[in-house]
């Protein structure tokens, strides 16, 4: 299904409000919206996940697991509103809150 391109500046969070993920890595060669697109090859890191404590320990990177199926930059599959992660160590997914809302792909 086609989905707007996440990039650089996107609002993603972890299920555990105010929990905010940021890619550790960009394709800054392809720009959308003036800023980097994030592609499957990128973790994110999570800061500010409201679980802690041992038995629930916070959420700390997430790793994308259905990118897009069609476009990719440097053979890595871009991502999309609606590609899905997974965080370590809770399991739970991210979402994605606000992205650009120009480019789309599927």
């Amino acid at each position: 299904m086609p989905g707007f391109l996440l990039h650089l500046g996107a609002t993603v969070q972890c299920a555990h409000p105010p929990g905010q993920a940021q890619p550790l890595s960009v394709e800054k060669d392809v720009l959308v919206m003036m800023q980097p697109v994030v592609t499957i090859k990128s973790q994110y890191a999570i800061a500010g996940c409201a679980l802690t404590g041992t038995p629930n320990p916070p959420c700390a990177t997430a790793l994308w697991t259905k990118p897009s199926t069609k476009v990719s930059v440097k053979l890595a599959p871009v991502l999309l509103v609606d590609s899905i992660a997974t965080c370590a160590p809770t399991g739970t997914p991210l979402a994605v809150m606000k992205t650009q809302q120009k480019v789309i792909a599927m």
